[in-house]
């Protein structure tokens, strides 16, 4: 399932379907440095920003599905413990975003 071998613990390894496709793009990365959340993005991807929600569900399912995997915790236990500090989290942010994108 997936490439080649990260260069150390700092990446991840990319799948082999972005590797074959020609047409794959990154489109999202994600790191925790100096305390916070660290995004690249590139926002332009999409026309309708919604499409971004998507993206943010799909990632969730990933997540609860790899959690499944390696604890054995119930997927959609974890996709529900998720959505609800997702939601709390865009009531009252614990944090500030101090960029927007990096692209």
């Amino acid at each position: 399932m997936f490439g080649r071998k990260p260069k150390s613990d700092r990446d991840l390894t990319a799948p082999s379907e972005v590797e074959t496709d020609p047409k794959a793009r990154e489109v999202l990365r994600a790191w925790v440095a100096n305390g916070g959340l660290i995004c690249a993005l590139r926002p332009e991807t999409w026309d309708d920003a919604a499409n971004w929600g998507i993206v943010l569900a799909d990632v969730a399912r990933h997540i609860a599905n790899a959690v499944q995997e390696l604890h054995g915790e119930e997927a959609s236990a974890t996709l529900a413990e998720i959505q609800n500090v997702f939601n709390a989290e865009l009531g009252e942010p614990t944090d500030t975003p101090t960029r927007y994108f990096e692209a």
